[in-house]
């Protein structure tokens, strides 16, 4: 099995990302224009530009959690009330597998929310896959960083969990509290 992940890697072409005063790489410039394709369409409601854009396989992950598909993106274009006021997205890294690309990077939408302006600032991955000559998005996650809404002080921090028990899923359980809370855990590696 490792065999072939190093193989699939070693395969894999990767775009360096690079800073805003210095020459991108062909690839990024490449997905910037479908990014900035994107955003524009979001903005306009344009239909057609979003169908182009995007699979038909399409699915969307929201930074809050919500999952779409390609109709029902193209759907809220539609509807009236709040909406995308505009959306900047900035490609940082592309990388190539083939026919299919990863693309990386950070944005920033505005919308109206019940008469006034919020402001989501975030990173994103979008997933393309190139079929007869043509890329088009198939897999689309947000993450937000940071969600402004004006006049509004930022909420506070979540407080750091980190004396609680290093955890892996399935692969070790931690320390038990009593045992990390008085520091006289006898063993660091996972049960077998």
């Amino acid at each position: 099995m490792s065999a072939v992940c190093g193989a699939g890697l070693a395969g894999a072409q990767q775009a360096e990302s690079t800073a805003p005063s210095q020459q991108q790489p062909p690839e990024v410039k490449e997905f910037q224009g479908y990014e900035d394709q994107w955003s524009n369409a979001v903005v306009k409601n344009d239909q057609y530009t979003m169908e182009f854009l995007l699979s038909p396989l399409y699915v969307d992950i929201s930074s809050t959690g919500d999952v779409t598909t390609r109709n029902q993106l193209i759907a809220q274009l539609f509807q009236k009330g709040d909406g995308p006021v505009s959306l900047q997205q900035r490609v940082v890294s592309v990388r190539l597998f083939g026919d299919t690309a990863v693309v990386s990077g950070t944005y920033i939408v505005k919308w109206r929310a019940n008469a006034s302006t919020r402001e989501e600032r975030g990173i994103f991955t979008h997933v393309y896959n190139r079929a007869r000559m043509h890329w088009a998005c198939v897999n689309a996650q947000r993450t937000a960083v940071v969600d402004l809404m004006p006049g509004k002080q930022k909420a506070s921090q979540k407080k750091s969990d980190a004396s609680e028990p290093f955890h892996i899923p399935l692969l070790y359980q931690g320390a038990q509290p009593s045992q990390s809370a008085s520091g006289q855990s006898s063993s660091t590696q996972p049960p077998n």
